[in-house]
């Protein structure tokens, strides 16, 4: 019977218990209770029983108590509302098999109890001896046991087991009374099933008997499920809390954008960009700053991090040719999130260049000085001729020797980049381009950057174009004389035979 309520008791067969917490109870069952089944003082056997399966319950309600704290024993906060709702889940479920193994049991010592007073009204010796299932019974009980056989049979003892008619009054074990009959599964399965709807229903429908240790029993059950029940409260109102938190940064960030344009007087339409820029702004960023998250991580993350985002660059013709781990570090450890609303201009006309703009998201257009427009999307770049400038004076300086001063200068910009859509870029500035260019110029050097310098710069481009134009006009004007003096050659000729 004892071997009977552990095998449902203890269900958990995970590696680590079997080896740490269930060793425990092995050696009560295999050195302690031997010692005491089969003599009067089982009961206070079957009492070290269930102490010792509650025992094994402390390590892991210590290894419960932080991820009740929302953190894991390695550190890990779990942040995930499904995450919260699993571990809370799983605590639940863990009290649910305590309680439900600990009424199984108790309902079983019931019937024990039942059972010896039915023994106190019998004229059988050692009456307690056979309900306790004893071993090793000599040849002289054998006829004891028979006759307690026999006697058992009779109301007294069958009243034991008829929890609706019977007069030994179980109260909340009165289903464990019966559930006794059913297979090893469906024991398990209706213990969990119980404790864990007594946990969630804070013992609701449960009336004790007067028993004492069955009413104390009853209102353990009642404070773990409120205790159960308060910690989920709580862990779920600072999860909460925690998403509402951002939300109130939002709030504040606007209130404060919003004295402060009043409190300039700016125009309407320009509140009106403001606003739409700000909510932009929040939108793509999630209210996460990316330089501070990313500059409390490891080096090495932080490149490979930096890496997949500027994976990018490869479309840049000259960062391609350029394909060094140094300068693509230096490169990345230098762009910078920015973000621009519809209706912006990245550049204009006839202004300086001091960005390179990677497009990460949106839509944009290249308006030319005669109008034309060409559209620029995600992967594309504009502002590309600063790079191109630049390495044009490291190259120069390169061949002649010397050091060429260019701080402060920038080339002009030829067109008027305004953005169609919202949107996302990164941006390399003029000074942090400078630096790179003068640390790396040794890989200037190379023919092929050379040639792409040269193919990827406005200046030459411009140079290229106006001498197309002005020999496209020269050959275009010399035809144009060439076909005037051909259609005036026969008229002439007409005319001199007239005269003579």
């Amino acid at each position: 019977m004892v071997v009977l309520v552990v095998s449902t008791a203890i269900s958990d067969v995970t590696v680590d218990h079997l080896i740490g917490r269930k060793a425990l109870v092995k050696v009560m069952i295999l050195r302690v209770i031997p010692k005491y089944v089969g003599v009067s003082s089982a009961n206070y056997a079957k009492n070290l029983l269930r102490a010792t399966v509650l025992l094994q319950y402390a390590p892991r309600i210590i290894r419960f108590v932080p991820l009740l704290g929302v953190q894991s024993a390695n550190g890990f906060i779990f942040e995930s509302a499904w995450a919260n709702f699993v571990i809370n889940l799983l605590m639940f479920v863990l009290a649910g098999h305590v309680v439900g193994s600990c009424w199984y049991l108790f309902g079983l010592q019931r019937v024990n109890q039942c059972l010896q007073n039915v023994c106190v009204g019998l004229s059988i010796t050692s009456c307690a001896e056979f309900i306790d299932c004893g071993n090793g019974i000599a040849e002289q009980g054998r006829q004891k046991r028979h006759m307690w056989f026999h006697k058992f049979n009779d109301s007294a003892s069958v009243e034991c087991f008829d929890t609706a008619n019977g007069s030994f009054k179980y109260g909340i074990y009165q289903q464990a009374v019966l559930l006794t009959a059913e297979p090893a599964v469906k024991r398990y399965i209706y213990s969990l099933f119980w404790g864990f709807q007594q946990i969630s229903t804070l013992a609701g429908n449960l009336v004790p008997s007067y028993f004492a240790w069955e009413v104390i029993f009853t209102m353990a059950i009642i404070g773990l499920g409120l205790l159960l029940f308060a910690l989920l409260i709580g862990h779920m109102q600072n999860f909460l809390q925690a998403l509402g938190r951002r939300r109130l940064e939002m709030q504040l960030r606007r209130r404060d954008v919003e004295q402060w344009m009043s409190h300039r007087r700016l125009p309407e339409h320009l509140r009106r960009r403001v606003r739409d820029a700000e909510r932009f702004s929040w939108v793509a960023t999630r209210g996460v700053n990316e330089e501070e998250l990313l500059s409390n991580l490891p080096e090495d993350i932080q490149r490979a991090i930096r890496r997949h985002f500027f994976r990018f660059l490869d479309k840049v013709r000259l960062f391609n040719l350029m394909m060094d781990c140094a300068i693509w570090d230096a490169i990345c450890d230098k762009l910078k999130q920015n973000l621009y609303i519809r209706g912006s201009d990245i550049l204009y006309q006839g202004g300086p260049v001091e960005k390179m703009v990677f497009i990460v998201r949106g839509k944009l257009e290249s308006i030319s000085a005669d109008g034309t427009k060409s559209p620029l999307h995600e992967g594309d770049v504009c502002g590309e001729e600063l790079l191109t400038w630049y390495l044009e004076q490291q190259s120069s300086a390169t061949r002649d020797g010397g050091k060429v001063k260019v701080y402060g200068m920038r080339p002009v910009a030829i067109r008027t980049v305004r953005c169609v859509s919202n949107v996302e870029a990164f941006v390399l500035r003029a000074s942090d381009l400078e630096e790179v260019t003068s640390q790396f110029s040794r890989f200037l050097r190379n023919p092929r950057v050379l040639g792409a310098i040269r193919y990827e710069s406005p200046y030459w481009r411009t140079i290229a174009a106006s001498r197309i134009q002005v020999a496209w006009r020269y050959r275009k004007r010399r035809l144009k004389r060439a076909e005037v003096s051909r259609s005036q050659q026969p008229s002439y000729g007409l005319y001199s035979n007239v005269q003579l």
